[in-house]
């Protein structure tokens, strides 16, 4: 729950930050960028402090070595997060995102049959999964678009 939190709590803020004047954030995909990328350190420094044997628990017992997946992924998270915040690194970052999202939903599905809470059953989990796809798919397709080149200074000469 607290990612998901994090990614439309952050989103919505720079929203209003660019309704308010910061024209760089008044798009939605530039928006997202900052919401990932605060989920996604969240999500990833969970992956050593905090969180980290919940995760490694989490990992199917078919896949081997569940610590060094969690601390892979982990490091990948983290640095995907610190590259969105770049325009140019932002859509490979989304991509990797996307990819890892996607790679670690068997650990999801897993997790979910020792849920505690409603938000840790599969439908919660699956729906929050297609939420957070949807943002890094975003800005994954997403092409800023060309800032015009302005006026170029010409000099006169006698």
């Amino acid at each position: 729950m607290e990612p998901l939190i994090a990614l439309v709590g952050t989103t919505c803020l720079a929203l209003i930050i660019g309704a308010c004047g910061v024209h760089r954030l008044r798009r939605l995909p530039t928006a997202l960028r900052g919401g990932l990328a605060v989920m996604f350190l969240l999500t990833g420094g969970a992956h050593f402090i905090g969180m980290r044997d919940e995760l490694v628990a989490m990992v199917p017992p078919a896949l081997p070595a569940p610590g060094l997946l969690v601390t892979v992924t982990g490091i990948a998270e983290i640095v995907a997060a610190l590259a969105l915040l770049q325009r140019r690194t932002a859509a490979p970052a989304a991509g990797l995102l996307t990819f890892l999202l996607i790679a670690m939903f068997p650990a999801n599905v897993y997790a979910a049959d020792t849920a505690e809470t409603w938000w840790d059953e599969l439908i919660p989990r699956t729906l929050t999964q297609l939420v957070f796809l949807a943002a890094t798919t975003t800005v994954l397709v997403y092409r800023e678009p060309k800032r015009p080149s302005g006026f170029t200074r010409t000099a006169n000469r006698p």
